[in-house]
């Protein structure tokens, strides 16, 4: 995340008027910006329409986009439903502007798809907004990808705790052909939401710590800064810490896919520790946060509480932080001696 200077002041300027104050409405005016800058595909392939980036330029574009709380599906657009498209070996088109979420779909029942089958997915980012949708879904014969129209998928809105769109969806799943994909990739679908959403945390987190500064440096309260109480020094002291950590799991993971991959149990474990930390940084942050601004924090008009609480509804995303800890604790037993040394230093 210490990429091109160059590439991190255009991505501060793109953002700086994105609409921030009402989370289930897509920032339409945002979206047609990145398009035509080439970002909303940025680690497409080049000969597919996309950008040709990679992870180390993604997650600057993450991190702007939760520095401001952006409405909009960066992550689900590009690294997971474009990069689906691209593993079946189907055609994303040329136009970058087109918008797209993807989800693993289950069957509703037990067993594997067949004709007939519904398939459903739960808490899909976006689903409502989007052009199309990407599906991953299990046939007997193996697993596969499909683009989906939005018109052909029945949605249920519902919202996450922040209120941004996490719908769940309903398509017929003996209607769909699509392209055939190993089975890893359902794993890696996890892992590289999971970084993504670490990579967005970290903006955000970031901009939460900006503005507990800010206030706690100019708000006086018995004739001096708040900031002056050593009480108040320590809630900031350990936001910036956590928020510092959750940063340096997450540049870590990036370098370890950057070199070797989602299909290294080295990248995987960078992975894990990105989301893990991130998770457990956004219960304190959000809670240091608000204690150190009070009440205010919470007003319509005060922006802290649009981060904090998207915060707290990422964590749980694409795995929650129980889950990832319980990921660590495993690869850690199972790497115990030697291999544990070199899982975390290498």
């Amino acid at each position: 995340m210490s990429g091109d200077r160059e590439f991190a002041e255009l991505l501060t300027k793109v953002f700086r008027g994105a609409a921030t104050d009402r989370p289930e409405m897509l920032d339409a005016a945002l979206w047609s910006t990145l398009a035509n800058l080439g970002l909303a595909r940025l680690t497409g392939r080049a000969a597919a329409g996309g950008s040709g980036a990679g992870w180390a330029d993604a997650a600057l574009l993450l991190g702007a986009a939760g520095r401001v709380g952006a409405a909009i599906p960066v992550a689900e657009n590009d690294l997971l439903a474009g990069w689906l498209l691209e593993r079946a070996g189907l055609d994303a088109g040329r136009d970058p502007a087109v918008l797209r979420t993807a989800a693993v779909v289950g069957v509703a029942g037990l067993g594997v798809s067949g004709p007939g089958m519904a398939g459903v997915a739960t808490r899909v980012p976006w689903a409502r907004a989007v052009d199309s949708l990407v599906l991953l879904w299990e046939t007997e014969s193996g697993w596969r990808v499909a683009e989906v129209p939005r018109r052909a998928v029945a949605v249920t809105e519902s919202d996450n705790f922040a209120g941004e769109p996490r719908d769940a969806v309903r398509v017929d799943l003996g209607s769909l052909d699509g392209g055939g994909v190993g089975a890893e990739v359902v794993a890696e679908f996890r892992l590289r939401g999971a970084l993504a959403r670490s990579l967005t945390m970290v903006g955000a987190m970031e901009r939460v710590l900006e503005l507990v500064v800010e206030h706690t440096t100019t708000r006086t309260q018995f004739g001096r800064p708040v900031a002056g109480f050593q009480a108040v020094q320590q809630l900031v002291a350990d936001l910036a810490a956590e928020a510092a950590l959750a940063r340096a799991a997450g540049e870590a993971a990036v370098d370890a896919v950057s070199r070797s991959g989602f299909g290294d149990p080295r990248a995987q474990f960078a992975v894990a520790a990105a989301k893990s930390c991130a998770g457990h940084a956004a219960s304190l942050i959000a809670r240091n946060a608000h204690q150190c601004l009070g009440a205010i924090g919470f007003t319509d008009e005060h922006e802290l509480h649009r981060h904090t609480t998207r915060l707290l509804a990422w964590r749980g995303e694409f795995g929650s932080v129980r889950w990832w800890d319980e990921r660590l604790t495993r690869a850690a037993a199972e790497g115990r001696g030697g291999g544990l040394w070199s899982l975390i230093v290498d």
